[in-house]
């Protein structure tokens, strides 16, 4: 069972949390009959349902809860934001809170990972265990935001149907070094229907935005203040290099290291199999049965 929660943002924005679990019976205690709290914070670009697949297995033993985080999914889009690190962390904060996961395990992949580490910084009452997937503490710098712009540029928008967006972003992007189709997948869940064809469903400018808003700053300090455990996760071709991820381990007080080969950017969802093999022991060993 999947349900649609409102939660309520930073500034009252509207954001669309997901919960893959039944609800407890009568009478239940909320840790004892939906286990402890999991949130999973998707990147930049991503959705909420990219996280159906480990939310599921998640399911299983945690409350698991995925956020459309602001700018994404079923989530409010504010024409001029705020889109600050401040504002992310702040919206993952009352997600926590509204939704009664605390002590909760925070699960983030790439920009949502950011966010992730940022709030076991701020409020280490609220977190109990934290998974880093794929996201760099180093500074990404102006050329990359440039490369972005030129990517976005690139897109063959608007595309006449989700076979074209599976096939441009799997197969014929000219970023990518060799096909990959769950890439493809990957974006035809990020397309809306319109008028001319498949677009984004969010907003390009924004995602820029966004992106400007960290891409220029270190972030191994905040990273060195959490106190929780911590698992580092990358993919063998990912954007997250061994030996980035290595002094990450190092810098954290209490961190953990693993790979998953034959992944890319997308851990979780090139080799979902592997993914859960690097992650499930972890949580076993942080979280209560």
């Amino acid at each position: 069972m999947v349900r649609r929660i409102e939660v309520s943002g930073a500034g009252g924005v509207r954001l669309a949390a997901w919960e893959f679990t039944d609800p407890p019976k009568a009478g239940a205690g909320r840790e004892g009959a939906r286990g402890p709290g999991v949130l999973l914070l998707h990147g930049l670009l991503g959705r909420a349902a990219h996280w159906a697949e480990t939310a599921r297995w998640l399911s299983t033993r945690y409350r698991a809860v995925a956020l459309d985080q602001r700018g994404h999914g079923r989530s409010q889009k504010p024409a001029e934001g705020p889109f600050g690190r401040s504002t992310y962390v702040d919206d993952a904060e009352a997600a926590v809170e509204q939704l009664g996961l605390a002590p909760v395990t925070l699960i983030g992949h790439a920009m949502g990972a950011l966010t992730a580490w940022q709030l076991a910084a701020r409020r280490p009452d609220l977190v109990r265990a934290l998974v880093i997937c794929d996201m760099r503490a180093s500074a990404l710098g102006v050329a990359s935001q440039r490369e972005w712009v030129e990517w976005f540029r690139s897109w063959p928008v608007p595309f006449a149907t989700l076979a074209d967006v599976r096939k441009w972003f799997g197969e014929d992007d000219p970023t990518l070094e060799r096909p990959n189709p769950p890439r493809g997948d990957f974006f035809a869940e990020v397309m809306a229907e319109r008028s001319d064809g498949w677009r984004p469903a969010f907003s390009c400018r924004q995602m820029l935005k966004v992106r400007d808003t960290w891409v220029h700053d270190a972030h191994w300090e905040e990273l060195a203040q959490v106190e929780c455990p911590t698992l580092v996760v990358r993919g063998l071709d990912g954007e997250l290099g061994r030996a980035e991820a290595q002094e990450m381990v190092r810098v954290l007080p209490r961190g953990q290291y693993a790979e998953v080969v034959d992944a890319g950017h997308l851990v979780h969802y090139d080799q979902p199999d592997g993914w859960r093999r690097a992650v499930e022991p972890f949580l076993a060993s942080v979280l209560p049965v």
